[in-house]
């Protein structure tokens, strides 16, 4: 059964404040809906609140919270609830990453990455489903990346992040349909996308960070979180042509670890030095004065669509309507709760509920 979207509904964004989350807020807010954005820097939400009542949001709530403190994410859950009302659908976007070799990230700079990208995750997982369940309805969406099912030289605390949030993601999915709740999570593999994160990670490598090309607009990985949001019955959806390529090369992992070897490290730098001034968000944010928006600096090669995409939603398209026509002829069969039988009975067949896998 199609899920129908209610024509109003209370989104809540963490990492709203810029790149893919920024442009979230930007896209669900085009819908009429509902926002509540958390992030840590001020003038980075106060950008995304200014976005979103101009592209046409019912109401924005700006939360400044740092997803790794469990209780301030629950408070700001809590916020969100009263005074938006109930939350229909949660994106999870926060992360922080440090741009070097294992050896040269330190302890402290290793938890940092993993208590925000991952435990963040978990944190507002948990915020969302101690509201969702009870009322059996919303969906989660955690923003992954390709990195989720193949590590990168370079990035070892955030691809170990991303692969946690793998794991746990696919854990709570068994879960949730095992106890047959109507609440929904699934998970968007993102390619490299031109966002800030570029301007203000940490990093300790020569030259300056950039995302491995091709590289995509915020706005491609956006039109995927919303379709994830829409129809959540599917564990996974790839972004794309670079994820699936990588995703579909994994299969032969060891290669995999010889080219990455080889092309790793300088496709993940730009022929420019870093400069010793560049800002860094890892425990403080860097849009607390400024905001940077949703776009990065690489614009003029950043791709702002995905022919993948499009063939994928296309399908998608075209499954949902097999199977609601399938739905209608079943309804109509001898036998069918709520089809034949029921007519000629003049009585009502069960309840349809949408719990599609």
């Amino acid at each position: 059964m199609e899920p129908v979207e209610p024509a109003c509904r209370t989104i809540v964004i963490t990492g709203a404040s810029g790149g893919i989350g920024r442009a979230c807020a930007v896209a669900f807010a085009a819908r009429g809906d509902r926002l509540a954005l958390i992030a840590r820097g001020h003038a980075g939400l106060e950008g995304a609140v200014r976005e979103a009542e101009e592209a046409g949001a019912a109401m924005v709530v700006a939360i400044e919270a740092d997803v790794s403190d469990a209780q301030a994410v629950e408070a700001a859950a809590e916020r969100a609830e009263e005074e938006l009302g109930p939350i229909d659908v949660w994106v999870n976007d926060a992360f922080a990453s440090v741009f070097a070799p294992f050896t040269e990230i330190t302890p402290e700079e290793f938890r940092r990455v993993t208590e925000v990208t991952y435990l963040g995750y978990v944190y507002a997982t948990r915020a969302a489903l101690a509201r969702m369940l009870p009322r059996d309805r919303g969906v989660i969406v955690q923003v992954g990346s390709a990195i989720a099912y193949r590590g990168i030289p370079l990035q070892s605390a955030y691809s170990g992040a991303k692969h946690a949030i793998q794991g746990f993601n696919e854990a709570l999915r068994c879960e949730l349909l095992a106890s047959g709740t109507r609440v929904r999570t699934t998970m968007v593999q993102m390619p490299a996308v031109n966002t800030p994160q570029f301007d203000w990670v940490r990093s300790r490598l020569p030259d300056r960070v950039q995302p491995v090309p091709p590289i995509y607009q915020p706005e491609v990985a956006v039109r995927a979180v919303l379709y994830a949001a829409h129809h959540p019955g599917r564990r996974e959806y790839w972004v794309g042509g670079s994820t699936v390529a990588t995703l579909v090369a994994n299969v032969a992992p060891g290669l995999l670890d010889r080219y990455l070897a080889r092309t790793g490290f300088g496709s993940q730098q730009e022929d420019r030095r870093r400069r010793a001034t560049d800002p860094d968000n890892l425990f403080e944010p860097v849009d607390a004065r400024r905001d940077f928006g949703a776009h990065g600096r690489f614009d003029d090669r950043a791709r702002d669509r995905s022919a993948q995409q499009q063939v994928a939603h296309a399908f998608g398209a075209l499954a949902d309507a097999g199977r609601r026509a399938a739905g209608r002829v079943q309804a109509g069969l001898p036998g069918a709760g709520g089809g034949f039988l029921s007519r000629m009975r003049g009585t009502r067949g069960p309840q349809s509920s949408d719990r599609s896998v």
